[in-house]
């Protein structure tokens, strides 16, 4: 055989191992590797939305919340209970997740089993205490219980009934999560407060000017000072008060549970509360750990919170 007959056998045996390799990478493109199905994957979906406006006419302007929504909120038909989350005095809607790491709390005991999903709405409040003011003119705690609930229930799968229904929150918003579940206990079916800022009588009549005026006069009286402090608009507003005067079969209507800490300037007050709900044999649970009036022990105090609303939740 000739050189060139070779030569001619060679380079058809190299044309022929290209072919049938460009042949064989063609094939694993365009075949599928194996019969299954193809996986698809949803884009994911959001479930904290911070700081959604509620255009309010109580009010006359916006009002802003941040919304926890549980995880498979986008996965289901089901209606959800709902808590209702207060920040404390000068904070907003995002405090809670911020300085709360309410979010996390949430996602981790859901997961674990340890709360049943929920939706938790955190109101922007300002310095309202959650409180209508004396002269009418701010009218928080209407706006929240004629326009905040209600839209929250036409917006998002909630359960509406009351036992599905509860408020919690910290200091301010502790005491606001009083003021509204002893205001309001057919909207509510469980109140969890923390570090709630109610005052004695006697303090507040005693408070020095500037500091009553700066926090408390545009709520309940104006400049003045001592006794004149303590007025009609004061009383209706105190959850001491509340708690001596309110209908005994209204209190009942609603699980209570307040959490103050040994070295909070606000224990002493707590403690007296926790005394007035016990002189009139009205079920609660009360908490003093160690701790004072901080974000640390706000943190390790919700778990617990939500764990004692979840049992209205779960039945």
């Amino acid at each position: 055989m000739s050189f060139r007959t070779l030569t001619l056998f060679a380079l058809l045996a190299l044309t022929t191992l290209i072919t049938q390799g460009q042949s064989n990478r063609r094939s694993r493109l365009t075949t599928p590797q194996n019969n299954g199905p193809v996986p698809v994957v949803s884009a994911p979906q959001a479930h904290l939305l911070e700081s959604l406006r509620l255009n309010s006419s109580l009010l006359n302007r916006a009002v802003k919340y941040s919304i926890y929504l549980p995880p498979d909120y986008y996965t289901t038909n089901r209606r959800y209970p709902v808590v209702y989350l207060l920040h404390g005095y000068s904070d907003n809607e995002t405090g809670w997740v911020q300085f709360g790491e309410a979010d996390r709390i949430l996602d981790e005991g859901i997961k674990s089993g340890e709360l049943p999903p929920m939706i938790v709405v955190m109101p922007d409040a300002g310095v309202t205490w959650y409180m209508n003011d004396y002269q009418g003119k701010v009218r928080y705690e209407d706006m929240f219980v004629q326009e905040l609930v209600p839209h929250i229930d036409s917006m998002y799968r909630t359960r509406t009934q009351r036992e599905y229904r509860a408020v919690s929150g910290l200091s301010m918003g502790g005491q606001g999560s009083l003021l509204l579940a002893m205001h309001h206990p057919d909207l509510f079916g469980s109140c969890a407060a923390l570090s709630a800022a109610v005052y004695t009588e006697e303090t507040v009549a005693t408070m020095p000017a500037e500091r009553y005026d700066n926090t408390f006069a545009m709520l309940f009286s104006g400049p003045v000072l001592g006794e004149e402090r303590i007025t009609t608009h004061f009383k209706r507003n105190s959850a001491l008060v509340l708690a001596r005067s309110a209908p005994e079969a209204d209190l009942k209507k609603v699980r209570w549970y307040m959490d103050c800490g040994d070295d909070d300037f606000l224990s002493a007050a707590n403690a007296k509360l926790h005394v007035e709900l016990l002189d009139r044999k009205i079920p609660h649970e009360y908490r003093v750990r160690d701790g004072a009036h901080t974000w640390t022990y706000w943190r390790t105090g919700l778990p617990d919170a939500l764990k004692f609303i979840a049992t209205s939740f779960r039945r």
